[in-house]
């Protein structure tokens, strides 16, 4: 009788549902582990599913053949809860937090292209108290993924821009003011406000642009055995503890290509638990740009993700003709242009020519993006991308640039 038992959960444990998600003019099928089932299951199927917003799970027919079956998404996220063996003794609070955070993926919003394993990392370090930071080239996704957390643990949030913080005390800790009626005073600022409300998120966005002088002042703030923000340097003056509960999220461009950011202090990283944003793949980017602009011919949005990812491969080769790569911010904006009646041309024009250098007449880097562009426009490919005299000298005129 246990042996049935343990049989029947084996064949529960087993049981395989997808989710369906639409990639241009694809419906692709996936497990909860990112397995691809796309294959095995017919277009029509997949098609209905994602248009009614449901899951397929496959089931057994009578003769023993698979086959698949619409279900509600539910069903699909109830796959992702974690089996804990019957041995041991999980805590009812403790299975609690383990159950929302693999269960974490349908908190994930469509539009955010992130790994599965690391946004229930990015879930797990938050509800764990960690600080985060999310590291990763310009343009990938970090500050959304943030703002995607906030919204997915439903706390009380505060968002400050460290980079365009021209002054570290006024914005983190306050203003001396003076008033006729009142005379000087002290005002404290919204941080101190927000370190002071039990479970915010702070989203300290792009950290890694800020002035050496915030980071000293985050640093007992960041500590996990300090957790306080001091009004001022001078002994016995007041400090302020951060409530119970709070978490701070940072972003970050870390990296040489980056001019206006610093060398982040050491002492400061150690804070955080680190999440590295990827690059999309050029698939990943169309499927982005699919979702986010779904009335736009799927082609051209697959020739601007291509475009991208070409100019990334190329930034990165040691013989590349470009030394910066277009972003998945600058893909959007693109994309945005198409919506908007432009043609790929002018979209490239105004949002990502100006991007790069225009030195070096038809060896410069705005020549070689200028050339990306006209090959897709021309024959819809990227083959012999590295030919410039297949443009002709007219098409390069400053008035295009």
């Amino acid at each position: 009788m246990i042996n049935d038992k343990n049989n029947e959960k084996e064949k529960v444990m087993s049981k395989i549902v997808v989710r369906v998600e639409k990639s241009g003019n694809r419906f692709n099928a996936w497990d909860c582990n990112d397995v691809k089932y796309t294959s095995q299951i017919t277009t029509g199927a997949r098609k209905k599913a994602h248009t009614n917003g449901m899951a397929l799970e496959q089931r057994v027919n009578k003769s023993g053949k698979n086959y698949w079956w619409a279900v509600p998404m539910s069903v699909y996220e109830q796959t992702q809860t974690p089996v804990f063996e019957s041995s041991v003794d999980v805590p009812q609070e403790h299975a609690e937090v383990l159950n929302f955070i693999h269960n974490s993926y349908s908190l994930k919003p469509k539009g955010l292209m992130m790994n599965e394993l690391k946004w229930k990392y990015l879930i797990r370090s938050a509800v764990r108290g960690k600080n985060i930071l999310m590291t990763g080239p310009a343009g990938c996704g970090k500050t959304m993924a943030a703002k995607s957390l906030v919204n997915a643990l439903d706390r009380p949030d505060f968002y400050f821009n460290m980079g365009g913080t021209q002054d570290p005390r006024a914005t983190l800790i306050g203003n001396v003011h003076f008033d006729k009626a009142k005379g000087t005073y002290f005002s404290e600022s919204l941080f101190v406000k927000a370190i002071q409300t039990p479970d915010a998120v702070i989203l300290l966005d792009e950290l890694s642009r800020a002035h050496p002088d915030a980071w000293n002042i985050l640093m007992t703030v960041l500590d996990q055995g300090q957790r306080y923000l001091r009004l001022d340097e001078a002994n016995g003056q007041e400090t302020i503890n951060v409530a119970e509960g709070v978490t701070f999220v940072a972003t970050a461009n870390i990296g040489n290509e980056y001019t206006s950011t610093r060398v982040m202090d050491k002492a400061l990283m150690d804070r955080f638990t680190i999440v590295e944003m990827d690059v999309l793949t050029d698939t990943q980017e169309l499927e982005l740009l699919s979702y986010m602009f779904p009335h736009v011919d799927v082609e051209m949005l697959k020739a601007v993700a291509e475009i991208a990812h070409t100019s990334r491969t190329e930034s990165l080769s040691e013989t590349g003709k470009i030394s910066t790569a277009i972003s998945t911010r600058s893909s959007v904006e693109m994309a945005g242009l198409l919506f908007d009646g432009f043609d790929i041309v002018e979209a490239a024009q105004v949002s990502i020519y100006p991007q790069f250098s225009n030195d070096g007449g038809v060896d410069s880097e705005r020549t070689f993006v200028k050339q990306l562009v006209q090959k897709y426009v021309n024959d819809g490919s990227g083959e012999d991308l590295f030919n410039v005299e297949d443009i002709d000298d007219e098409s390069l005129t400053d008035s295009d640039f």
